[in-house]
């Protein structure tokens, strides 16, 4: 998309094309026919345009409650922030009570609306169509009056007069493929190493997938899940470090878990119990497992795999938890036996720290019946294991 035809959806009869179209959901069976009418209409660059826009917005009401009427690029979308873990986020600048921040390649501004809530935002960014985007997009949430474009190349600019910062660099290259190693991110952190020395108080967004070898001594490393998901993993900065150097947050309802909790002796390894517990997976990022386990007065599987066992089940929002039915090292005739034993035609099956494959594996029991069951493929104590539970 062109800047001239941003500025045609922004205006009054764009923006009044944009609601005509989006009247019926675009899909495959109807996008090649309402692109033909639109050109009829407009020129084919700005027809395009206008489907694009109508297309990632009703992706984007997967992340933004108001993306019905803001303004996307198909990269920006995938790669921001969704609401809740941004709106989540920016209430630690409010409690730090911030006036100003600068936000540090900006994009659409994803964070500068949840940011502007709280604190006039100065963003910055190089691309001058997204910079227009987030200026658009702050104005939908009734902010646009606390957003201040700037457009700068960060490799360049220097630190502005502000107290805090919020540093998005791309984890993801020009093709889309996710880079692992920060190193490679764009822009560089160096960028977040200078503003440092200026600006002390800070947030960068990093891949929740980082290496920890790679993690910068001197911030707490925030994991953060939403609805079970892994998002994004952050590091916090001076008024923001929370004096703890990993936390696993859940969202939504801000369960946190930090290495300040349950300090004690490591965790003994022991067979299954009556009860399972698959941890969440910001826990496991966060290698705060042992500190749920001592939490729900849990034991290991396996030194080395993040499944929990007890004796007595204590309801927690860190991790799934599953009634143990039966248990067995692995052998293909001696499972198939015990599910059709019980009649089990309907299996879920997770693995951990096992070689096999969940699709071949049940293409290979041959179920049948009409139960339902949850199969676990780890080690116990370095030993190939299943283990079967149901729900509770």
């Amino acid at each position: 998309m062109e800047l001239s035809q941003l500025k045609f959806l922004i205006s009054s009869d764009g923006q009044r094309l944009l609601r005509e179209t989006a009247q019926n959901p675009i899909n495959d069976d109807n996008h090649l026919q309402i692109a033909s009418q639109l050109r009829q209409r407009l020129n084919p660059e700005t027809a395009q345009s206008v489907v694009e826009i109508v297309m990632l917005r009703q992706l984007g009401l997967k992340k933004y409650s108001r993306a019905a009427e803001m303004f996307f690029t198909r990269p920006a979308l995938e790669q921001a922030s969704a609401e809740p873990v941004a709106i989540y986020r920016a209430q630690r600048f409010a409690d730090a009570g911030f006036s100003l921040v600068a936000d540090l390649g900006c994009s659409i501004g994803g964070d500068a609306l949840a940011l502007t809530a709280h604190a006039d935002v100065v963003g910055i960014d190089c691309d001058l169509l997204r910079l227009v985007m987030a200026r658009e997009n702050a104005r939908v949430y009734g902010h646009g009056e606390r957003f201040f474009p700037l457009r700068a190349d960060l490799m360049e600019l220097p630190p502005i007069p502000c107290k805090a910062f919020f540093f998005d660099p791309a984890r993801r290259d020009e093709s889309g493929k996710r880079l692992k190693s920060v190193a490679l991110y764009r822009p560089s952190m160096t960028v977040a190493d200078r503003w440092l020395d200026r600006v002390p108080h800070a947030a960068v967004k990093i891949s929740p997938g980082v290496d920890y070898d790679e993690l910068p001594p001197d911030a707490e490393v925030e994991f953060i899940s939403l609805k079970g998901a892994v998002k994004e993993a952050v590091l916090w900065y001076g008024d923001f470090h929370r004096g703890n150097k990993r936390r696993a947050t859940l969202l939504p309802g801000e369960h946190s878990l930090s290495t300040a909790d349950y300090l004690s002796p490591n965790v003994p390894v022991t067979p299954p119990s009556a009860f399972l517990y698959e941890p969440d997976g910001a826990v496991i990022r966060a290698h705060l497992v042992q500190t749920l386990a001592r939490q729900i007065n849990a034991t290991l599987l396996d030194a080395h795999i993040a499944y929990l066992t007890a004796d007595k089940r204590l309801d927690t929002p860190f991790a799934r938890c599953y009634t143990v039915e039966g248990w067995f090292p692995f052998q293909l005739k001696r499972l198939r036996q015990y599910l059709r034993e019980r009649r089990v035609g309907l299996l879920t099956i997770k693995k951990r720290g096992s070689p096999l494959r969940p699709q071949a594996l049940e293409k290979q029991l041959r179920l049948r019946g009409d139960q339902q069951r949850t199969l676990f493929l780890t080690q116990v104590n370095g030993r190939h294991t299943v283990i079967i539970t149901h729900d509770n």
